[in-house]
């Protein structure tokens, strides 16, 4: 018993940084919790606890608002599923080390990258896109954190200079077990369409246009 619990919280863990992590989009979020309320709901049966009925989006009912009918359905229901997650994970044969491989996965690990100058003369305002990529696999691993920087050398929002942090969540040892993982910069010029171009050409301002692009 100790065992199945030990590796119902390693589940619950992962599962909740990646809840936290803030990048899932709404459909995997909803299913996600889904999951973690079934997790603790198993894991409240085995441990002979109150059972907790729940409505389809996973919230607690109100026995204050909810009829004595509606919460009895619900108990029955809740209790049929359980009782079936049950039989499922006593057909399971996992090897006693199941926890601790599934814990070895978990996605804990995070990169902190502070940005503390651009220096790059180009004459009009930039776009800075930072991102980790993999070369083997010729794909981007994270997502995009953008930095506007100004014409004059500093951020465009001057009350983020000194101040530019962003952290690459959910990074799992399968990641750092890759041959090499690079920090690339990408960056976009945004202004008119050739330097050259006098300011009066109202109709080429703003335009993006990739300018270069750097790896560590």
């Amino acid at each position: 018993q100790f065992q199945q619990v030990q590796s119902m919280m390693y589940d619950l863990m992962e599962w909740r940084s990646q809840l936290l992590s803030g990048t899932l989009p709404k459909d995997e979020l909803k299913e996600l919790k889904q999951k973690v309320t079934s997790k603790i709901d198993y894991g409240n049966k085995i441990l002979e606890l109150d059972l907790i009925v729940r409505d389809e989006d996973g919230n607690i009912l109100d026995p204050d608002t909810t009829s004595v009918i509606s919460l009895f359905r619900a108990h029955e229901e809740a209790t049929n599923k359980i009782t079936e997650r049950i039989k499922e994970e006593m057909s399971k044969d996992q090897p006693e080390y199941a926890s601790y491989s599934r814990m070895s996965s978990s996605p804990t690990h995070s990169l902190y990258v502070f940005v503390r100058n651009f220096v790059c003369r180009i004459g009009e305002d930039a776009e800075l896109f930072m991102s980790l990529y993999d070369p083997q696999k010729l794909t981007i691993i994270s997502e995009n954190y953008l930095v506007r920087w100004g014409s004059r050398g500093f951020p465009k929002e001057i009350d983020m200079l000194n101040n530019l942090k962003v952290v690459f969540t959910d990074l799992g040892n399968k990641d750092l077990s890759r041959d090499k993982i690079y920090l690339v910069c990408q960056i976009v010029r945004v202004g008119r369409m050739e330097l050259k171009d006098s300011d009066s050409k109202k109709y080429t301002q703003g335009l993006r246009r990739p300018f270069g692009v750097a790896g560590n």
